[in-house]
């Protein structure tokens, strides 16, 4: 009896999605709202939740995808 040969095939994980690059983002306040990775913090007031990053539950954290531009934007105001 002979194996046939199959094509070995690789499937993503259903949950799984490639994370999306975001366009050149805008200057100024405006390049850290209304991301799609932003989920409001629940331990904030609801009244806060206007989808501003520094709202968002993985605000400067490893959870955030985003976490290196939030430290280069740090670095850049900080004095030489």
């Amino acid at each position: 009896m002979r194996n046939s040969p199959r094509p070995v095939t690789h499937r993503l994980l259903p949950s799984w999605r490639a994370p999306r690059e975001t366009a050149e983002a805008p200057e100024g306040e405006d390049r850290f709202r209304n991301r799609p990775c932003y989920v409001f913090n629940p331990q904030l007031k609801s009244g806060l939740d206007d989808k501003a990053c520094g709202h968002c539950r993985y605000y400067l954290t490893a959870s955030c995808p985003h976490i290196d531009e939030f430290i280069d934007d740090v670095e850049e105001l900080s004095p030489d």
